[in-house]
């Protein structure tokens, strides 16, 4: 995908906010909701993932619940109360960036 060094800033927040909303999920979980979110356009690999999701982590924003799941232990994220804080502010952060990104590729021009 030509735009994914533009997703690979955000991949933190697209994590908080995917857990603001989903309360809990596993990574593979995480990974098909932005595929689906996106229509295909952005794919997260584990790569990607697993090391966010470890920063998140030891930030103290998450929290992991392990479940065994078919003779398997599934590792659950979720959000801390400082989590749930840090989105909000990202999530704000992130608004404020797209509407000046807005104002420079489509400026509205007046002559006051």
């Amino acid at each position: 995908m030509g735009n994914s060094k533009l997703y690979k800033g955000s991949l933190n927040t697209i994590i908080l906010k995917l857990l603001e909303k989903n309360d809990k999920m596993y990574g593979y979980e995480i990974t098909q909701r932005v595929k689906e979110l996106t229509k295909g356009e952005l794919e997260i690999t584990e790569g990607a993932l697993y090391p966010a999701l470890h920063k998140l982590e030891s930030e103290g924003l998450l929290d992991v619940e392990v479940v065994k799941v078919d003779n398997r232990m599934r590792k659950y994220y979720k959000l801390t109360q400082k989590g749930t804080t840090e989105t909000a502010n990202r999530l704000a952060e992130l608004e404020a960036f797209i509407r000046n990104m807005e104002h420079l590729v489509n400026p509205k021009w007046s002559i006051d």
